[in-house]
């Protein structure tokens, strides 16, 4: 295991209620399990999201590239809701 560094945190009482109920309901061995694990989840979500606002960019640029350009059309949202109702009766 990679070195470890012992920290103190204050949480509270409803979440230190629930790791403790996790322990001692035998899901873990130890609330730094309950931590580790839920910090490996949250670190999951967070990278996800750098990707997503990489690829939000992306279209951001793509779009101003093409208002750029004069590749635009008139919004309808009549056209709009009827492509929506399509993409969902084709699923």
């Amino acid at each position: 295991m990679a070195d470890i560094e012992r920290m103190t945190i204050t949480l509270p009482a409803e979440m230190a209620a629930l790791i403790k109920g996790a322990v001692e309901g035998g899901d873990y061995a130890s609330g730094s399990e309950v931590v580790r694990e839920a910090l490996r989840e949250w670190k999951a979500r967070r990278v996800p999201d750098t990707a997503d606002l990489a690829a939000l960019k992306a279209d951001i640029d793509r779009g101003l590239a093409d208002l750029a350009a004069g590749r635009v059309q008139d919004f309808d949202l009549n056209r709009v809701i009827a492509r929506g109702r399509r993409l969902l009766a084709d699923r």
